[in-house]
């Protein structure tokens, strides 16, 4: 392919739309909210899910999100191989990196109502990155 074929080609014909087309696959397969929760999760906004979940971006999702997004998402077997050998095919030297990220295991608790929508958020936000915070600091060395 030249140069002019390359600046032809769309974004949702690369390599990278194809592992975000298996993501958002999942995501359509998942229980309503699940949007939202990797959203808090990752400690971004649900616009960021949109850009990192739609083929027509070609915004790679960064190595270091991966193995969360496969844990809150609960990918399959399966869909977690494909998932994973397709991220590999788009970012030969990013995928070296999937082996050494930090694994995080998904713990769910209880927290009260506060009586109010945004304060609840604002209440989930501040616990989950309190524990991702709290996580990266244990597992330096």
């Amino acid at each position: 392919m030249d140069k002019a074929e390359a600046n032809l080609k769309s974004p949702a014909d690369t390599p990278v739309a194809d592992y975000k087309l298996i993501l958002a696959e999942v995501l359509e397969r998942r229980p309503s909210g699940t949007r939202g929760r990797l959203a808090v999760a990752l400690g971004k906004n649900r616009s960021f899910i949109s850009h990192i979940t739609s083929p027509s971006y070609s915004t790679p999702i960064p190595a270091a999100h991966i193995e969360l997004i496969l844990e809150v998402c609960h990918f399959s077997a399966d869909e977690r191989s494909r998932f994973l050998a397709a991220y590999a095919r788009a970012h030969k030297r990013r995928s070296a990196l999937l082996g050494e990220a930090h694994r995080l295991k998904s713990h769910t608790f209880q927290l009260p109502d506060l009586g109010d929508g945004a304060r609840n958020a604002k209440l989930h936000t501040l616990v989950s990155e309190f524990m991702r915070k709290l996580s990266d600091l244990l597992s330096d060395p």
